[in-house]
């Protein structure tokens, strides 16, 4: 039986252990060194390359690399080589303590750090922030929202909403909907000064109401089109109003599926007994605080960019003619989207999240 080169054994002190340890639990860590320092750390367990390959999933050249690397230099061999250029005139221990700074506190007189007010801490040149900024993606000055559902029946819901969107059933609509209210009519107080050469379009900081609707919208994921019309208000009685428009306009032979938020008026008496008299009609409701599994909410967000934000109306009758006239174009020639993650993706990025969460309050 013919056998390979044998592989050197690696041993690790106690300081590069902490050290490599270190890089895979810092969440602040840059993942090709997180990943080098978990191969390393598996090849002193004794395990082989084959199996830290499928674990780690990269190829067993890469292991190989980098146990090499390990066993030429140590820790310092798993950082990427010196590139061709002038030499670096800021450590690595001026770099890490910039890094630090930035992501373990904040200024006493703010709520971040700019690339001054670091500079002015760590000792650097704010040229030399901001480049240590970009080349590890940080953005002191910009935050995002999220919010996870409390929904029981969370992970139920999702397979049962993604489930429809990868795999509608056979002769039925899934038609996903939602109602966009209290959309403002808005008119400046002086008249919008148009784009020119070298000057964006102008308008007044102040505007003048009058009045809102409301948008109710049913988007059918297979051929991307809209059924949708204003109402002046989003009771249960507009919303069983809308269910008459969406039965006149689809096809008699044909079940419906319904997705829906959890608001009160989809489930309100009058509803329920409008669906007893429609049995062909199922509702599928999203989970609570998790809007973003409803498709509607998309195409939502196509009809505020392109016609809602920056659009000017005298009243409440030019809004919504401006609406059901975006409307009709978009059906003139409709885009479906497409949905492609599957639920056992979802639920494993979400559980990646919540584990995220809970390691940063500790």
């Amino acid at each position: 039986m013919r056998r390979g080169r044998p592989v050197p054994r690696i041993v690790l002190s106690p300081s590069e252990r902490d050290t490599l340890e270190r890089y895979t639990r810092r969440s602040t860590t840059a993942q090709a060194l997180a990943l080098r320092a978990r191969i390393v750390l598996r090849c002193a367990a004794g395990e082989t390359h084959t199996a830290i390959a499928a674990e780690l999933h990269v190829t067993k050249q890469t292991v190989g690399k980098w146990r090499r690397r390990f066993g030429e230099a140590r820790v310092p061999g798993l950082l990427d080589e010196p590139r061709p250029g002038a030499p670096r005139r800021i450590s690595d221990a001026a770099i890490e303590r910039a890094l630090v700074t930035t992501l373990e506190s904040t200024p006493r007189d703010a709520t971040h750090w700019s690339t001054r007010s670091l500079a002015k801490q760590v000792g650097l040149s704010q040229s030399a922030v901001a480049r240590i900024w970009k080349a590890f993606a940080l953005q002191p000055h910009r935050t995002e929202t999220f919010k996870l559902s409390k929904d029981p029946l969370f992970i139920e819901k999702v397979r049962d909403i993604v489930g429809l969107y990868l795999h509608p059933p056979d002769r039925a609509l899934v038609l996903c909907v939602d109602e966009k209210s209290q959309i403002q009519a808005l008119d400046r107080t002086a008249p919008v000064l148009p784009l020119r050469p070298g000057q964006p379009e102008r308008r007044t900081p102040d505007y003048i109401r009058h009045g809102t609707t409301s948008l109710f919208a049913a988007l059918d994921i297979k051929s991307g089109t809209v059924i949708g019309h204003c109402h002046a208000r989003h009771r249960a009685l507009e919303f069983r109003k809308f269910l008459d428009r969406i039965e006149a306009s689809v096809p008699a032979d044909l079940d419906v599926h319904l997705i829906l938020d959890n608001y009160a008026t989809h489930k309100t008496p009058l509803i329920r007994r409008w669906l007893a008299r429609h049995p062909r009609y199922h509702l599928h409701f999203t989970p609570t605080s998790a809007s973003w599994l409803n498709l509607v909410e998309r195409w939502f967000v196509e009809i505020t960019r392109k016609q809602i934000r920056r659009g000017t109306h005298r009243s409440t009758k030019a809004l919504r003619q401006a609406i059901h006239d975006y409307i009709d174009m978009h059906n003139a020639e409709p885009r479906p989207f497409v949905w492609t993650k599957s639920a056992d993706e979802i639920l494993d990025s979400v559980a990646r999240f919540c584990k995220r969460i809970s390691e940063s309050q500790h």
